[in-house]
């Protein structure tokens, strides 16, 4: 949620942003009228409960008072009304946009940052990971959709068990202060390595405090509980977002950083035909991601040293991808800046989508209520979210990049450690 008076001051400013969202700026003119609507009824509910008050001082009832009463019972109603009518309005109004945002329609107007690995040259045809995943064993699509129906997979044997080393290496690497600092050097060597706290969070929630977290639109992208009135989350920052909800935080004790691993689930809605072989879109998957709260000075230096994170873990799995800069057609209306890494997935012979990292500013932080005390005042805290892992695809990637003629994968030298091994040879 924005800030209203920051609307009433720059209108224009946000019918650009909103406009270059592809949204329709419209809604700020709804807006400003909505919220003028709310001022002058409160203003004649606070006149009118200031006379009852003198009256009642006095201690004895009159026609005036009585008059005042059925008048504050006929507009109460109304300025309830009309308050929860601003922020429905006020909730669509999407957040304004960085000033090194691309301005541009949709993907096709990214831009790309930088790029780091070389593509390998196979002196084969590289397959796809689900050619792979069957000859060996470790991904049995046909036997999960007799069971749970499109777009569901089993992972199985040293898959399975490669989920568990890359949650293990994201864990390992955000929660150790001496890598962080060597991760943090090239940005700003006084900036905060403080460690990230690891979270498993519920994987279900109230609609209203996903609607706070701008994450219950499109509902047909979530999959709702009725008997429970409870939402499937989509990702472990939609409730890891929420962790302060209605606090206030110490300055002294920023920023607060949180690794959480969960299952996700999306419905993707409006996808059918697109990615339905595979693990790459599906509507069960597991990811770990990253959650911190800041103060406004040091949020987009948050978001970068979010993203110079996901460059290390990627670099460490030796994996080829480009840093992209999302456009503001492209990016989701909460967010302020966003940055995403796309993958070199051998297989498809293209780069996807593998991470993305979202700087909101205060738009989340204002639903939830979620302040900080700063000098001897409070306000609303920054957020940031990004994916450490998106497993299925990450696994995707190290499936396509490090298969081998014979159909064997190689496992990348960072997770053999916890997987005992050095190659993939059979899921059985």
């Amino acid at each position: 949620m924005v800030d209203i008076q920051l609307v009433r001051d720059n209108p224009e400013k946000f019918k650009e942003a909103i406009a270059a969202k592809q949204k329709d700026p419209n809604i700020v003119d709804e807006v400003l009228n909505i919220h003028k609507q709310k001022l002058e009824l409160l203003l004649q509910v606070e006149t009118l409960r200031a006379k009852r008050n003198e009256i009642s001082k006095l201690g004895k009832a009159s026609e005036e008072g009585k008059k005042i009463k059925e008048q504050l019972k006929d507009l109460e109603p109304k300025l309830t009304e009309i308050e929860e009518k601003f922020k429905q309005a006020l909730y669509k109004v999407p957040n304004l946009i960085s000033e090194d945002t691309p301005i541009g329609k949709d993907e096709n107007e990214n831009k790309v940052i930088r790029s780091w690995g070389s593509l390998q040259n196979f002196d084969f045809e590289p397959k796809d990971h689900m050619a792979l995943g069957i000859a060996l064993g470790v991904i049995n699509i046909k036997k999960a959709g007799d069971i749970s129906g499109s777009r569901f997979g089993y992972l199985m044997g040293d898959i399975a068990r490669m989920e568990f080393a890359l949650v293990q290496f994201a864990f390992d690497t955000l929660t150790n202060v001496k890598t962080l600092k060597k991760i943090l050097e090239p940005i700003d060597q006084d900036y905060s390595v403080k460690a990230f706290i690891p979270v498993i969070p519920p994987v279900m929630m109230k609609p209203e405090v996903m609607a706070k977290m701008a994450r219950l639109e499109p509902k047909e992208e979530r999959y709702y509980i009725p008997q429970a009135d409870l939402y499937l989350i989509g990702s472990a920052e939609h409730t890891l977002g929420p962790l302060h909800m209605d606090e206030t935080l110490r300055e002294s004790d920023m920023p607060f950083r949180y690794v959480g691993f969960s299952t996700s689930f999306r419905e993707e809605a409006g996808t059918y035909g697109k990615d339905t072989q595979g693990i790459l879109r599906v509507h069960q998957f597991d990811k770990v991601e990253m959650e911190s709260f800041t103060v406004a000075e040091n949020s987009i230096k948050e978001q970068n040293f979010f993203v110079a994170i996901q460059e290390y873990l990627m670099q460490s799995l030796k994996l080829p991808y480009q840093v992209v800069q999302i456009c503001s057609g492209d990016m989701g209306g909460p967010d302020y800046r966003q940055i995403d890494i796309n993958t070199w997935l051998p297989g498809q012979n293209k780069y996807r989508e593998t991470h993305t990292s979202d700087l909101m500013t205060d738009y989340q932080a204002r639903r939830l209520n979620t302040k900080v005390q700063r000098s001897g005042k409070t306000e609303f805290v920054q957020m940031n979210d990004a994916t450490a892992f998106a497993i299925g695809r990450t696994i995707i990637a190290i499936m396509e990049n490090y298969q081998q003629e014979d159909g064997s994968i190689v496992i990348p030298e960072v997770l053999r450690k916890w997987m005992g091994k050095d190659k993939v040879e059979s899921g059985r």
